[in-house]
């Protein structure tokens, strides 16, 4: 097994199935030596093959001794969950990189609403633990098809009644806003994750209710931050070793580099994940991600190769 800079050899432990399509994995250093800590919140980097990343949450408590992933299969996989789900086995080695956080829980409330949907579930686990051991006042809404679907429900029943569970195949679909007003969402710090039409209604209802805090941890991109404009033009990126590489109008940073040979790590290629982030030397990016701030973007010092672009006609990046 090659080692890819910033990738550990991890051994899968134990493999579990959780629900219906949903697989769990534990994993541990293959050298023996102690986890780097992480915080609730925190996901981990797959290298499924080559260059190809994917990006599980940590769903154990950064307590236990081992990291435990769950994967769905998803129906219209791009490689990661189906590999993961087919070929990976107990004792088998996986490449690891370190936790990054992009979903960090602030318990400085005091109230807390955590709203899952369907696989959403597992950045929520440990959430869940962190702000029962702090005894802060919370609740958690999860929301799935069936009972069959839902993971991780037996190890919620501990903290019953503070969870919430609706199944859409016994009670219907779920009356969204009337459940959160019973759940004391207003005045509430809600954390919510799952598909992409529940983050809409759920942020849609924090922006109607007040003191109403929402964070959100998505699968997909909001599709408009991604779009290339009317008018986009090509530019030419310079890489370390002094190849030029040009940029077509209508393809990405990413593309080009992997049409021209040079390898580059991605996974979600809308701008979320952040693992293509990529050191710019030189030139202004034109920043479309949906992870740095403000200030970051200001900065210029970093952009990610997937979906950001350029302002003028050139960069020179640190690939």
């Amino acid at each position: 097994m090659v080692v890819r800079d910033g990738f550990v050899p991890m051994v899968v432990r134990e493999v579990r199935q959780e629900a219906e399509h949903v697989v769990s994995f534990a994993l541990a250093r293959r050298d023996g030596q102690p986890l780097p800590e992480w915080e609730p919140g925190a996901h981990v980097d797959v290298l499924i093959a080559g260059d190809l990343v994917r990006q599980y949450s940590l769903c154990s408590t950064p307590s236990e001794p081992t990291w435990r992933i769950a994967v769905l299969r998803e129906q219209n996989s791009r490689g990661g969950s189906t590999w993961l789900h087919d070929r990976v086995r107990e004792g088998d080695i996986i490449l690891v990189a370190a936790p990054r956080n992009n979903f960090s829980l602030d318990l400085s409330g005091e109230r807390f609403l955590f709203v899952a949907g369907g696989i959403g579930i597992t950045p929520l686990l440990p959430m869940v633990a962190a702000a029962e051991s702090a005894g802060k006042d919370w609740s958690l809404l999860y929301l799935g098809i069936s009972g069959r679907s839902m993971a991780f429900t037996e190890a919620l029943r501990a903290y019953t009644p503070k969870v919430v569970l609706h199944r859409d195949a016994d009670s219907g679909v779920i009356d969204l806003e009337a459940t959160l007003d019973r759940l004391g969402a207003p005045g509430a710090t809600i954390y919510a994750c799952g598909p992409a039409g529940l983050l809409a209604a759920v942020e849609s209802y924090a922006g109607r209710r007040e003191n109403c805090c929402v964070v959100l941890e998505r699968f997909t991109a909001d599709p408009d931050s991604v779009a290339v404009p009317q008018g986009d033009h090509a530019f030419v990126v310079e890489t370390s070793d002094g190849r030029e590489v040009k940029v077509g109008a209508d393809e990405s940073i990413l593309d080009a580099l992997h049409r021209s040979g040079i390898p580059a790590l991605s996974s979600c290629r809308e701008g979320i994940c952040g693992t293509c982030e990529t050191r710019v030397v030189q030139g202004i990016p034109d920043h479309r991600d949906q992870l740095l701030s403000e200030e970051e973007r200001q900065s210029g010092e970093v952009m990610m190769i997937c979906v950001s672009r350029c302002l003028g006609d050139r960069l020179v990046l640190d690939v």
